[in-house]
């Protein structure tokens, strides 16, 4: 699956444009590599996502094409999320 598919799918973030733009802007890495958009999740997949002074750290569950709201959080496990001082 594709990765701002697998943010939007997932509920990380609300908009696929939105997580097309943060992923192509460098700030996603998909097992510490840096990924673009179109990089390919699978699951067990560690990915790191850069929110302005917040990093989050998830590792991917399970993938599905489509959600309920309520099921999007099953797709993946919060490792870590810490607040970064500039």
């Amino acid at each position: 699956m594709r990765l701002d598919k697998f943010l939007k799918i997932s509920r990380i973030i609300k908009r696929r444009t939105v997580a097309k733009e943060v992923a192509d802007q460098g700030r996603v890495q998909i097992n510490g590599q840096v990924a673009k958009s179109s990089s390919t999740v699978k699951v067990e997949d560690e990915i790191k996502i850069t929110f302005g002074n917040r990093m989050m750290v998830i590792k991917v569950k399970q993938l599905q094409e489509s959600t309920k709201k309520e099921d999007a959080a099953k797709m993946y496990e919060l490792i870590g999320e810490e607040i970064i001082e500039k």
